[in-house]
């Protein structure tokens, strides 16, 4: 049981390292690969563009790398306010583990 007296301190320069650790990257890399294999299952096919416009980009944050699925068609945000594709997507993710 934890003590209500206790006192935490985190090292941040060891926890920045964890986090730009390479198996920490790939790890979230996986997981956005998951998210973005999710999505293209789960849309609607007409031309294929919209399938064929997610990518998966990389951004360097202050902490860690952080991985983004976005949508480069000119329909993405129309079909999104419409149907909940993605966020669907990614809520099947989460419960699936």
């Amino acid at each position: 049981m934890a003590r209500r007296d206790a006192d935490i301190r985190f090292n941040q320069p060891v926890m920045d390292r964890i986090l730009e650790s390479p198996q920490v990257i790939e790890a979230t890399r996986k997981i956005a690969e998951q998210g973005l294999a999710a999505i293209i299952a789960s849309a609607p096919e007409d031309s294929g563009d919209y399938k064929q416009g997610f990518r998966l980009e990389s951004r360097k944050s202050r902490y860690r790398t952080v991985w983004r699925i976005v949508g480069h068609d000119s329909k993405t945000l129309l079909l999104e306010s419409q149907r909940g594709i993605v966020v669907r997507a990614m809520k099947g993710l989460r419960r699936r583990g």
